[in-house]
C-alpha cells in the first residue's frame, strides 16, 4: 500500500548547532521522486544560500525539528518566503537502527510530504518579541525571591531573627534596618527605632530580635545581596515599561482577560505572550488545554484506564494559570471557588487547583474567541444544576444516619 503525497516539493531539515543537513523531494518528469541532499552551516549566509537552494527546488513546505533553540535563526531565515512546520522530536521516531543525519532529514522530507506530522505552534514576530520580555521578568521575579531568601539566611547565620517579628524584611522598616546594619549600627534599641506604621507596636520585639551576632563579614554579604536586589528591580521596571510598549496593540485584549477571575494585568501579559490573541490555532478549547498542558492524560489499555497524568505542556504559561487559579479561589460566592471546594473535597487541593486552572485557560479561549467578557455563573451554579429534590433526599439521609430527627421548615 503506497501513501498519497500531499506536498508535491517538501524539503526537510535535520539541524544542529553549526551545521544542518536539508532533504528535498522532488517529482520526476517521468513519474517517480527525486532526492536532493546537502549539507550547509548555520551562518546567516550560509543559511541564505539554503533559501536559494529551496526556492531551485520550487519548495513549498519546509519541516524541521525542534531541537533545543538551534531552529529559531533558521525558522526566522525561512519564515518569510517558505511555509515552515515546527515538528515536535515525539512525533518523528524514525526505524531504530538507520540514525544519520542525511536519514534523518531524509525521513522528515517524507513525513512533511506524505501530511504524517502535524506544525508546532510558531507565534508571529510580535508576540514572539513579548514572550522573550515576559519569561526574562519571569526569571529575573525568581532571581529576586531567591536573593530575599539568601538574606534571610544571612539574618539567621547571624542570629537577627527580623523576620520573626517582621513579615516582610524588605518593606521600608526592615529596609531601613537592614541598610543602618550594613552602616555598622548595632544597637538594637536604635535599629528597633527606624521602624515605621503599624510595626511600632512591635518595637519590644524588634528589639529581642535585632540583638544578634550581626558582624562585618554579614554586612560584606548584605550590602552585595542589597545591590544585587536592587539591580534587579531597575531592570524589572525597565522591563515592564517595554512590556507596556509591546502590548499597545493588545490593550483590548488584555482589558477582556482581567474580567476574568484571578487573572490580573501581569497574569494577561503572560496569557497574551504565549498563546497570542489569535485562537483559530486552536479549534477548540479542549485543543489549547491540551496544547498547554492543563488537562489530564488518556492513558487507557485492554478496556482499563489508569493513571492520566497531565503532559508537560508550555511551563510559563502552567505556572501563569497557578498564581491566576489561587486568585480566583479567594473570591467568596464565585464559580470558580465553588469548583474548587467540590472537587477538593474529593480528590484534594492540588488536583481542585488544576482544574480550576483548566476551567480559566478554557475561559481564555472563549473570551478571546468571541471578544466577550467573562460572567461568573455564581457560586450556587452546581446548586441550582443538581436537582433540588435530589439533595433534599440526601441531605436528610446523611442526618438520619448520623442521629438527628429532620423536620425541614421553608424559609419565608
Amino acid at each position: 500500500m503506497t501513501i498519497e503525497t500531499v506536498v508535491q516539493r517538501a524539503a526537510g531539515l535535520d539541524i544542529a548547532k553549526a551545521s544542518l543537513v536539508a532533504c528535498v523531494r522532488v517529482p520526476k518528469p517521468d513519474g517517480g521522486w527525486q532526492v536532493h541532499k546537502r549539507k550547509f552551516a548555520t551562518m546567516s549566509a550560509d543559511l541564505a544560500a539554503l533559501a536559494d537552494w529551496l526556492t531551485e527546488h520550487k519548495v513549498t513546505r519546509v519541516g524541521m525539528e525542534s531541537t533545543s533553540d538551534y531552529w529559531r535563526p533558521v525558522y526566522y531565515m525561512l519564515e518569510d518566503r517558505f511555509e515552515c512546520w515546527l515538528l515536535n522530536a515525539r512525533h518523528m521516531r524514525a526505524v531504530p537502527g538507520r540514525k544519520t543525519d542525511m536519514t534523518d532529514a531524509e525521513w522528515i522530507c517524507d513525513l512533511v510530504a506524505h501530511g504524517l506530522v502535524r506544525p508546532s505552534l510558531v507565534p508571529p514576530p510580535p508576540i514572539r518579541r513579548l514572550r522573550d520580555l515576559t519569561r526574562r521578568r519571569t526569571i529575573l521575579l525568581g532571581d529576586r525571591s531567591r536573593e530575599k531568601q539568601r538574606m534571610e539566611k544571612l539574618l539567621e547565620d547571624a542570629g537577627i531573627k527580623l523576620s520573626v517579628v517582621a513579615s516582610d524584611i524588605f518593606s521600608k522598616s526592615g529596609r531601613a534596618m537592614l541598610e543602618a546594619l550594613i552602616a555598622g549600627e548595632r544597637d538594637p534599641a536604635t535599629l528597633a527605632e527606624l521602624a515605621r506604621g503599624r510595626l511600632r507596636v512591635k518595637i519590644g520585639a524588634l528589639t529581642e530580635a535585632l540583638a544578634g551576632r550581626f558582624a562585618e563579614h554579614h554586612a560584606f554579604l548584605a550590602r552585595m545581596i542589597l545591590a544585587h536586589i536592587d539591580a534587579i528591580s531597575a531592570m524589572l521596571t525597565e522591563l515592564d515599561a517595554r512590556i507596556d510598549e509591546e502590548l499597545a496593540p493588545y490593550r483590548t485584549q488584555v482589558e477582556l482577560l482581567t474580567s476574568v477571575d484571578g487573572v490580573d494585568t501581569r497574569t494577561a501579559q503572560v496569557i497574551i505572550a504565549e498563546i497570542g490573541v489569535d485562537m483559530s490555532h486552536f479549534p477548540t478549547a479542549a485543543h489549547l488545554a491540551s496544547w498547554a498542558g492543563v488537562c489530564p492524560g488518556n492513558n487507557k489499555t485492554a478496556g482499563k484506564a489508569k493513571t492520566g497524568h497531565t503532559r508537560p505542556g508550555n511551563r510559563w504559561l502552567k505556572s501563569a494559570l497557578g498564581t491566576a487559579a489561587l486568585g480566583a479561589i479567594r473570591r467568596k460566592d464565585s464559580y470558580l471557588r465553588a469548583l474548587f471546594g467540590r472537587i477538593a473535597r474529593r480528590r484534594g487541593g492540588k488536583r481542585a487547583l488544576a482544574a480550576v486552572g483548566h476551567s480559566q485557560l478554557v475561559t481564555i479561549w472563549h473570551v478571546l474567541s468571541t471578544q466577550t467578557p467573562y460572567h461568573d455563573l455564581g457560586g450556587d451554579y452546581f446548586l441550582r444544576r443538581d436537582n433540588p429534590e435530589h439533595r433534599r433526599r440526601r441531605a436528610i439521609d446523611q442526618l438520619q444516619r448520623l442521629g438527628f430527627r429532620v423536620t425541614l421548615e421553608p424559609a419565608a
